[in-house]
């Protein structure tokens, strides 16, 4: 609660200090885009080709601007200094997705738009849709694969990433609503990584614990997974025993670790789409489309990769990025 109030406190003061200057966006004026995220990550870098692609494709010039931490204060001083200089089509990823609101609240206020990438605030919602992976179901898919793989009976750890994040609870949702019709599977959860060193430690205590008999893995983050990539390849060499395991993203890392067999697959979410349709979209609604009633979250694909297709998962994603652009105009906006 006081958490909430301090971000609160902040927020009405940086929208009084902008009032004073008067510096909000005026009605009628030109279109200027921006995409934010709220500190440097490796998915946000995927999503930045997104971003320029669709400034290339276009030739529309986007203020890209990374801020310096995952705290609410730091993207209501960013995102409030854009509008402030003009930019009123605004892409980000929520740094909370409750406080958020309020911030996306003010920037409606002074004529702009904004659309959420690669995750959502709570609803309802200032913001006009969000492009993103179903993190819920990839999660889903993650965990039956795992359970099938053990033939529905074992130990299986479940890495999580940081608890705050509104995709990691969703992930979680999804691996316990699948666990729960797996009677035969206990979980064993692990959560609050914030390094890839600390995954390890975390990765391997779990394992420790277990005395050696950890069935299965799931991670359903980037940092997690890549910790996994290196824990089980070091694991199987050393006691020549596999552990089924999924994780999440593509980095070519975890992708070796799928050729050679110390990991079994991974989720590979659609970052590019993430970027590139988020911007899109903006676009067409300042050109006058809105987005159609009901349509909020836009699914930008997922794909499950595993040795089998691992050299050719990524045009099915690039299809999937297609086929939503193609869709744009009639499924999920109107003029």
């Amino acid at each position: 609660m006081k958490k909430r109030f301090t971000l609160l406190a902040s927020l009405v003061a940086l929208v009084s200090s902008y009032a004073i200057t008067g510096a909000a966006i005026a009605a009628g004026a030109p279109t200027k885009m921006a995409w934010y995220v709220p500190a440097p990550h490796p998915y946000f870098e995927a999503v930045k080709a997104g971003v320029d692609a669709f400034e290339k494709e276009f030739k529309i010039p986007v203020k890209q601007q990374f801020g310096p931490d995952w705290n609410m204060d730091s993207q209501n001083t960013g995102m409030l200094a854009l509008a402030a200089g003009g930019y009123n089509y605004i892409s980000t990823y929520p740094a909370d997705a409750s406080a958020a609101n309020g911030l996306y609240d003010e920037i409606v206020k002074r004529k702009g738009t904004v659309v959420n990438f690669g995750g959502s605030t709570f609803q309802p919602t200032p913001a006009v849709a969000a492009v993103m992976t179903d993190v819920k179901g990839a999660a889903s898919i993650a965990a039956k694969f795992v359970f099938d793989k053990i033939k529905g009976k074992g130990v299986v750890v479940n890495v999580l990433e940081v608890l705050e994040d509104p995709n990691t609870r969703l992930r979680k949702e999804g691996i316990d609503e699948v666990a729960a019709k797996y009677p035969g599977i206990k979980i064993v959860e692990v959560a609050g990584i914030k390094s890839e060193q600390e995954a390890v430690e975390k990765i391997e205590g779990a394992i420790a614990g277990a005395g050696g008999f950890v069935d299965g893995i799931i991670t359903t983050g980037f940092v997690p997974t890549m910790a996994l990539s290196k824990v089980l390849a070091e694991y199987e060499t050393k006691a020549k025993k596999h552990i089924a395991a999924c994780g999440i993203d593509d980095d070519p890392q975890i992708l070796d670790a799928i050729t050679k067999g110390y990991l079994d697959a991974t989720i590979s979410q659609n970052p590019f789409g993430h970027g590139y349709l988020s911007m899109t979209i903006l676009k067409m609604i300042s050109e006058g489309y809105k987005v159609k009633s009901g349509v909020y979250k836009i699914d930008a694909g997922s794909v499950l990769v595993t040795k089998a297709n691992v050299g050719s998962y990524k045009n099915e994603i690039s299809e999937v990025t297609k086929k939503i652009k193609a869709d744009l105009a009639t499924k999920y906006l109107s003029k």
